[in-house]
């Protein structure tokens, strides 16, 4: 247990708040996954439309 405390409070120590380009890259990134993942399900959904949906 206390060998997991120690690892804790080592993060801790080295996380920081990330600024606000790290953030905004975040977010792109983010929403990039969103609009891929929309666009997957959409083309299945076309798809099985599209040929009767089995």
């Amino acid at each position: 247990m206390r060998e997991i405390m120690e690892r804790i409070r080592r993060i801790l120590l080295i996380s920081s708040k990330p600024d606000k380009t790290e953030y905004r890259q975040s977010a792109k990134i983010t929403g990039l996954g969103f609009v891929v993942i929309g666009i997957i399900g959409f083309s299945i959904f076309l798809i099985f439309n599209l040929i009767g949906g089995l």
